[in-house]
Protein backbone atom coordinates (compact mmCIF):
# COMPACT_ATOMS: atom_id res chain seq x y z
CA UNK A 1 0.00 0.00 0.00
CA UNK A 2 0.88 3.27 -1.13
CA UNK A 3 0.51 6.25 1.06
CA UNK A 4 -0.28 9.74 -0.18
CA UNK A 5 -1.12 13.43 1.51
CA UNK A 6 -3.90 15.50 0.34
CA UNK A 7 -4.72 18.98 0.83
CA UNK A 8 -1.61 21.16 1.25
CA UNK A 9 -2.54 23.86 -1.19
CA UNK A 10 -5.16 25.17 1.02
CA UNK A 11 -5.97 27.12 4.24
CA UNK A 12 -2.37 27.72 6.55
CA UNK A 13 -0.18 25.23 3.97
CA UNK A 14 -0.74 28.77 1.33
CA UNK A 15 1.85 29.91 3.23
CA UNK A 16 5.15 29.06 1.67
CA UNK A 17 7.51 28.46 4.53
CA UNK A 18 4.65 25.76 6.09
CA UNK A 19 3.78 24.45 2.85
CA UNK A 20 7.74 23.70 2.46
CA UNK A 21 8.17 22.23 5.71
CA UNK A 22 4.82 19.75 5.57
CA UNK A 23 6.08 18.53 1.90
CA UNK A 24 9.71 17.86 3.28
CA UNK A 25 8.16 16.28 6.34
CA UNK A 26 5.65 14.02 4.76
CA UNK A 27 8.47 13.09 2.35
CA UNK A 28 10.77 12.42 5.20
CA UNK A 29 8.16 10.37 7.02
CA UNK A 30 7.87 8.08 3.87
CA UNK A 31 4.78 8.87 2.11
CA UNK A 32 4.87 8.04 -1.66
CA UNK A 33 3.00 10.98 -2.89
CA UNK A 34 1.71 14.49 -2.39
CA UNK A 35 -1.35 15.55 -4.11
CA UNK A 36 -3.02 18.98 -4.85
CA UNK A 37 -6.93 19.60 -6.00
CA UNK A 38 -8.23 22.19 -7.88
CA UNK A 39 -10.23 24.92 -7.92
CA UNK A 40 -9.87 28.22 -9.27
CA UNK A 41 -12.80 30.65 -8.57
CA UNK A 42 -15.75 28.96 -6.02
CA UNK A 43 -19.10 30.11 -5.44
CA UNK A 44 -19.95 32.81 -2.76
CA UNK A 45 -22.86 34.29 -1.25
CA UNK A 46 -26.12 32.52 -1.86
CA UNK A 47 -24.26 29.90 -4.10
CA UNK A 48 -21.63 28.98 -1.47
CA UNK A 49 -21.10 25.01 -0.83
CA UNK A 50 -19.78 24.43 3.07
CA UNK A 51 -17.64 22.16 2.33
CA UNK A 52 -15.61 24.91 -0.44
CA UNK A 53 -14.91 28.06 1.42
CA UNK A 54 -14.85 30.35 -1.02
CA UNK A 55 -12.77 32.55 1.24
CA UNK A 56 -10.34 29.78 2.32
CA UNK A 57 -6.36 30.43 0.68
CA UNK A 58 -6.12 27.83 -2.12
CA UNK A 59 -2.66 27.87 -4.56
CA UNK A 60 -3.27 27.29 -7.81
CA UNK A 61 -2.44 23.58 -7.89
CA UNK A 62 -0.15 23.79 -11.09
CA UNK A 63 2.63 26.43 -9.97
CA UNK A 64 2.33 24.90 -6.08
CA UNK A 65 3.08 21.80 -7.69
CA UNK A 66 6.40 23.66 -9.20
CA UNK A 67 7.11 25.39 -6.00
CA UNK A 68 6.91 21.64 -4.41
CA UNK A 69 9.19 20.07 -6.76
CA UNK A 70 12.08 22.34 -5.48
CA UNK A 71 11.40 21.89 -2.19
CA UNK A 72 11.41 17.69 -2.08
CA UNK A 73 13.77 15.28 -4.11
CA UNK A 74 11.67 12.06 -3.67
CA UNK A 75 8.25 11.95 -3.05
CA UNK A 76 5.61 12.01 -6.05
CA UNK A 77 3.32 15.04 -7.34
CA UNK A 78 -0.05 14.66 -8.12
CA UNK A 79 -2.77 16.80 -9.52
CA UNK A 80 -5.72 14.98 -7.45
CA UNK A 81 -7.15 16.17 -9.56
CA UNK A 82 -7.71 19.41 -11.70
CA UNK A 83 -10.84 20.45 -13.74
CA UNK A 84 -9.70 19.67 -17.32
CA UNK A 85 -12.50 21.12 -19.31
CA UNK A 86 -11.62 24.44 -17.53
CA UNK A 87 -8.02 24.94 -18.43
CA UNK A 88 -6.22 25.40 -21.97
CA UNK A 89 -5.01 22.15 -23.08
CA UNK A 90 -2.22 23.13 -25.25
CA UNK A 91 -0.73 25.73 -22.25
CA UNK A 92 -1.56 23.18 -19.44
CA UNK A 93 0.79 20.46 -21.34
CA UNK A 94 3.57 23.31 -21.40
CA UNK A 95 3.00 23.76 -17.75
CA UNK A 96 3.16 19.88 -16.71
CA UNK A 97 6.08 19.09 -18.98
CA UNK A 98 8.31 21.49 -17.44
CA UNK A 99 7.06 20.39 -13.41
CA UNK A 100 7.62 16.95 -14.48
CA UNK A 101 10.99 17.91 -15.98
CA UNK A 102 11.83 20.12 -12.57
CA UNK A 103 10.88 17.19 -10.60
CA UNK A 104 13.11 14.96 -12.62
CA UNK A 105 9.79 12.79 -13.59
CA UNK A 106 7.59 13.03 -10.53
CA UNK A 107 4.52 14.28 -12.17
CA UNK A 108 0.78 12.65 -11.96
CA UNK A 109 -1.34 13.94 -13.82
CA UNK A 110 -4.76 13.41 -12.32
CA UNK A 111 -7.56 14.97 -14.08
CA UNK A 112 -11.62 15.21 -13.53
CA UNK A 113 -14.53 16.84 -15.33
CA UNK A 114 -15.55 19.09 -12.88
CA UNK A 115 -19.04 19.53 -11.03
CA UNK A 116 -19.35 23.62 -10.19
CA UNK A 117 -21.24 25.44 -13.13
CA UNK A 118 -20.41 28.93 -11.92
CA UNK A 119 -16.29 28.52 -11.92
CA UNK A 120 -16.88 26.46 -15.05
CA UNK A 121 -18.71 28.76 -16.88
CA UNK A 122 -16.05 31.81 -15.74
CA UNK A 123 -13.60 29.80 -17.25
CA UNK A 124 -15.23 29.00 -20.66
CA UNK A 125 -16.56 25.66 -19.83
CA UNK A 126 -20.06 24.03 -18.47
CA UNK A 127 -21.42 21.23 -17.51
CA UNK A 128 -23.12 20.31 -20.76
CA UNK A 129 -19.62 20.27 -22.72
CA UNK A 130 -17.22 19.11 -19.36
CA UNK A 131 -17.05 15.61 -20.83
CA UNK A 132 -16.45 16.18 -24.58
CA UNK A 133 -13.68 18.90 -24.03
CA UNK A 134 -12.43 16.70 -21.34
CA UNK A 135 -11.83 13.93 -23.79
CA UNK A 136 -10.47 15.93 -26.48
CA UNK A 137 -8.15 17.87 -24.19
CA UNK A 138 -6.98 14.60 -22.94
CA UNK A 139 -6.42 13.39 -26.29
CA UNK A 140 -4.40 16.87 -27.58
CA UNK A 141 -2.61 16.50 -24.23
CA UNK A 142 -1.44 13.13 -25.37
CA UNK A 143 -0.83 14.45 -29.06
CA UNK A 144 1.57 17.02 -27.61
CA UNK A 145 3.32 14.57 -25.71
CA UNK A 146 4.11 12.01 -28.52
CA UNK A 147 7.55 12.14 -30.26
CA UNK A 148 6.19 12.87 -33.43
CA UNK A 149 4.12 15.76 -32.73
CA UNK A 150 0.92 15.11 -34.62
CA UNK A 151 -1.60 17.70 -35.70
CA UNK A 152 -5.25 17.83 -33.81
CA UNK A 153 -8.29 18.57 -35.53
CA UNK A 154 -11.18 18.86 -32.54
CA UNK A 155 -14.42 21.13 -32.03
CA UNK A 156 -12.31 22.24 -29.39
CA UNK A 157 -8.38 21.90 -29.70
CA UNK A 158 -7.08 22.83 -33.31
CA UNK A 159 -2.95 22.75 -34.11
CA UNK A 160 -0.50 21.73 -36.97
CA UNK A 161 3.07 22.04 -37.33
CA UNK A 162 4.16 22.91 -34.54
CA UNK A 163 5.01 21.13 -31.53
CA UNK A 164 6.44 21.57 -27.19
CA UNK A 165 10.10 20.88 -26.23
CA UNK A 166 10.92 19.12 -24.38
CA UNK A 167 9.00 16.15 -23.53
CA UNK A 168 8.53 14.84 -20.36
CA UNK A 169 10.79 13.09 -18.25
CA UNK A 170 8.24 9.88 -18.17
CA UNK A 171 7.71 8.12 -20.92
CA UNK A 172 5.42 7.85 -22.63
CA UNK A 173 3.82 10.41 -20.81
CA UNK A 174 3.19 11.28 -16.89
CA UNK A 175 0.98 8.83 -15.33
CA UNK A 176 -2.83 9.92 -15.93
CA UNK A 177 -5.32 9.09 -13.48
CA UNK A 178 -9.11 9.74 -14.02
CA UNK A 179 -11.24 11.12 -10.59
CA UNK A 180 -15.22 10.57 -10.73
CA UNK A 181 -17.58 9.01 -9.65
CA UNK A 182 -19.92 8.00 -12.78
CA UNK A 183 -19.61 5.25 -15.36
CA UNK A 184 -18.15 7.90 -17.68
CA UNK A 185 -15.54 8.58 -15.37
CA UNK A 186 -15.34 4.59 -15.21
CA UNK A 187 -15.49 4.18 -18.72
CA UNK A 188 -12.43 6.90 -19.56
CA UNK A 189 -10.10 5.96 -16.28
CA UNK A 190 -10.38 2.02 -18.39
CA UNK A 191 -9.74 3.43 -22.11
CA UNK A 192 -7.48 6.32 -21.85
CA UNK A 193 -5.54 6.56 -18.60
CA UNK A 194 -3.15 4.61 -15.64
CA UNK A 195 -5.44 5.06 -12.52
CA UNK A 196 -8.40 5.57 -11.63
CA UNK A 197 -9.01 7.87 -8.30
CA UNK A 198 -12.42 8.05 -5.95
CA UNK A 199 -12.65 10.56 -3.67
CA UNK A 200 -14.32 10.57 0.04
CA UNK A 201 -15.32 6.57 -0.08
CA UNK A 202 -15.80 4.40 2.65
CA UNK A 203 -14.67 0.44 2.08
CA UNK A 204 -18.13 0.02 1.50
CA UNK A 205 -18.28 2.07 -1.10
CA UNK A 206 -15.20 1.61 -2.64
CA UNK A 207 -16.07 -2.07 -2.59
CA UNK A 208 -19.02 -1.65 -4.93
CA UNK A 209 -17.46 1.30 -7.38
CA UNK A 210 -14.33 -1.45 -8.14
CA UNK A 211 -16.85 -3.68 -8.11
CA UNK A 212 -18.58 -1.88 -11.15
CA UNK A 213 -15.09 -0.85 -12.89
CA UNK A 214 -14.01 -4.12 -13.14
CA UNK A 215 -17.71 -5.25 -14.37
CA UNK A 216 -17.03 -2.34 -16.88
CA UNK A 217 -13.51 -3.53 -17.63
CA UNK A 218 -14.67 -6.73 -18.79
CA UNK A 219 -16.97 -5.56 -21.52
CA UNK A 220 -14.01 -2.51 -22.58
CA UNK A 221 -11.02 -3.09 -25.01
CA UNK A 222 -8.63 -1.45 -22.72
CA UNK A 223 -4.89 -1.09 -24.36
CA UNK A 224 -2.41 -3.39 -23.21
CA UNK A 225 0.05 -0.33 -23.13
CA UNK A 226 -1.72 1.44 -20.17
CA UNK A 227 -1.42 -1.41 -17.78
CA UNK A 228 -3.26 -2.57 -14.85
CA UNK A 229 -5.56 -0.09 -13.57
CA UNK A 230 -4.05 1.12 -10.31
CA UNK A 231 -6.71 2.31 -7.74
CA UNK A 232 -6.21 5.66 -5.59
CA UNK A 233 -8.61 6.07 -2.85
CA UNK A 234 -9.29 9.28 -0.65
CA UNK A 235 -11.00 7.60 2.57
CA UNK A 236 -13.59 8.76 4.68
CA UNK A 237 -12.61 7.11 8.08
CA UNK A 238 -10.08 7.75 10.52
CA UNK A 239 -6.84 5.68 9.25
CA UNK A 240 -5.84 2.84 10.99
CA UNK A 241 -2.73 -0.15 9.92
CA UNK A 242 -6.18 -2.08 9.74
CA UNK A 243 -8.25 -0.20 7.96
CA UNK A 244 -5.64 0.49 5.47
CA UNK A 245 -5.28 -3.61 5.36
CA UNK A 246 -9.04 -3.98 4.34
CA UNK A 247 -8.48 -1.41 1.49
CA UNK A 248 -5.38 -3.23 0.25
CA UNK A 249 -7.81 -6.53 0.17
CA UNK A 250 -10.09 -4.68 -1.91
CA UNK A 251 -7.29 -4.19 -4.17
CA UNK A 252 -7.00 -0.24 -3.35
CA UNK A 253 -3.11 0.89 -4.54
CA UNK A 254 -2.93 3.92 -3.05
CA UNK A 255 -4.44 5.60 -0.22
CA UNK A 256 -4.72 9.65 0.30
CA UNK A 257 -5.37 10.77 3.42
CA UNK A 258 -6.81 14.28 3.45
CA UNK A 259 -6.41 16.19 7.46
CA UNK A 260 -9.62 17.22 8.67
CA UNK A 261 -7.98 20.53 9.81
CA UNK A 262 -5.56 22.07 7.40
CA UNK A 263 -4.58 25.14 10.16
CA UNK A 264 -4.35 23.60 13.18
CA UNK A 265 -1.66 20.92 14.28
CA UNK A 266 -3.11 17.39 12.71
CA UNK A 267 -1.41 17.81 10.04
CA UNK A 268 1.92 17.14 11.02
CA UNK A 269 0.42 14.44 13.64
CA UNK A 270 -0.98 12.94 10.71
CA UNK A 271 1.97 13.07 8.77
CA UNK A 272 4.13 11.16 11.96
CA UNK A 273 1.32 8.68 12.46
CA UNK A 274 1.49 7.55 8.97
CA UNK A 275 5.54 7.46 9.19
CA UNK A 276 5.23 5.80 12.33
CA UNK A 277 2.09 3.49 12.22
CA UNK A 278 1.60 2.54 8.59
CA UNK A 279 4.45 3.18 6.09
CA UNK A 280 5.95 -0.45 5.35
CA UNK A 281 3.08 -2.40 7.34
CA UNK A 282 0.08 -2.26 5.43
Amino acid sequence: MKFGLFGLHRGANADPDVLARRARLAEDAGFESLWLGDHIMLPFGAQALPTLPADQPRLEVVVALGYLAAVTSRVRLGLGVIVLPQRQPVLLAKQLTTVDVLSRGRLIFGIGVGYLEPELESLGASLADRGARTDEYLAAIRAIWAADAPDVDGRYVRFASVMQRPLPVQRPHPPIVVGGSSRPAYRRAILAANGFYGSNYTVAQSESVLREIRALAASLDRPPALGDLEITVTPTEPMTLDLARQYAALGVDRLLLQPRDLDGPEVEALIAMVGETLVGRA
